[in-house]
């Protein structure tokens, strides 16, 4: 399976600022000192360029991030400081989802060991999100005649606003969502399927509500692809996330969205998304969900190699 990760490419925030910048480069070490995947599967992507991030950002807006042009309420809602480093960042995990996707569907699951900035929309950057990595690979699949009809999973615990604006009115692009429904953003988007959860929701209730949407999501002709926007933000332990979901029903969570792409035969690509308790607690969630799409991986290809 293979793997794109950015954490070699740092971007400087302030000692105080509460971002786990940290957690891309604890994830990547992790998977690697536990045996989960080997060196030879980890890749440094490409930097998404103009013309892919142009197919779903406003060249305003763009001009705006690479020049540093962007004004204090802008910088504030972003969440980020500006800095060259900043725009190289972005780029390179909007890439990292590009590339992830291109793999799962050459050969059915590929991760992001970031991404997830599902809170940026076409002229603007939001909540930690300066461009909308799943927007941008759908539409580069769509652009490159990879894939035509594309669900994206949100299981972060914020609705992913962005996204769902970006795709409003698209029957291509089936945007699904399950998320916290009194957390940020405050101002919901209409995502095609909304799963809105009150605080508190733990395991058993969480699981039934994500299986009864995805149901939903694919009660039409299966996609051609699937971006898992997999989030450890659920996490009754997260200090930003209100659920009560334990990490096993996190893991179950996995295990679930794996599972029901793989029986429809849909390609998968995972990105990592938000996670705001304990960094030893997300670094664990993230790499559940890594190793969850490795044997996602590993079983698909054993059923491809039966078959032949």
């Amino acid at each position: 399976m293979q793997l794109f990760y950015t954490d070699t490419f740092e971007l400087p925030l302030p000692a105080e600022h509460r971002f786990p910048m940290a957690k891309y480069r604890l994830l990547r070490e992790r998977l690697l000192a536990d045996g989960t995947v080997s060196p030879e599967s980890l890749n440094i992507p490409e930097a998404a360029t103009d013309q892919e991030l142009l197919r779903v950002h406003s060249s305003v807006y763009l001009k705006r991030v690479v020049t540093g042009k962007l004004d204090r309420a802008a910088v504030r809602r972003m969440g980020f400081p500006w800095s060259v480093q900043l725009v190289e960042r972005s780029r390179r995990s909007a890439g990292a989802t590009l590339a992830a996707c291109r793999a799962a569907l050459a050969e059915g699951v590929a991760v992001n060991l970031a991404g997830g900035t599902h809170h940026a929309f076409a002229d603007r950057g939001e909540g930690y999100c300066v461009f909308n990595d799943a927007a941008v690979a759908a539409r580069a699949m769509q652009a490159e005649g990879r894939a035509e009809r594309i669900l994206i999973v949100d299981c972060d615990v914020h609705q992913g606003d962005g996204t769902a604006a970006i795709f409003a009115g698209d029957p291509a692009v089936v945007t699904f969502s399950i998320h916290g429904q009194s957390n940020y953003p405050f101002r919901k988007q209409k995502s095609d399927i909304d799963v809105p959860l009150p605080d508190g929701t733990g395991d058993a209730v969480y699981l039934e509500a994500l299986g009864d949407g995805l149901a939903r999501a694919l009660s039409c002709r299966a996609p051609d692809l699937a971006i898992y926007v997999a989030g450890a933000d659920p996490y009754r332990g997260d200090r930003l996330g209100r659920l009560a979901v334990s990490r096993r029903g996190l893991r179950s969570r996995d295990r679930a969205v794996f599972e029901l792409l793989a029986r429809r035969e849909v390609p998968v690509a995972v990105v990592m998304a938000g996670g705001y308790s304990q960094l030893d607690d997300v670094v664990a969630i993230h790499a559940a969900t890594v190793a969850a799409a490795l044997e996602s991986f590993t079983t698909r290809a054993d059923g491809a190699a039966a078959l032949r």
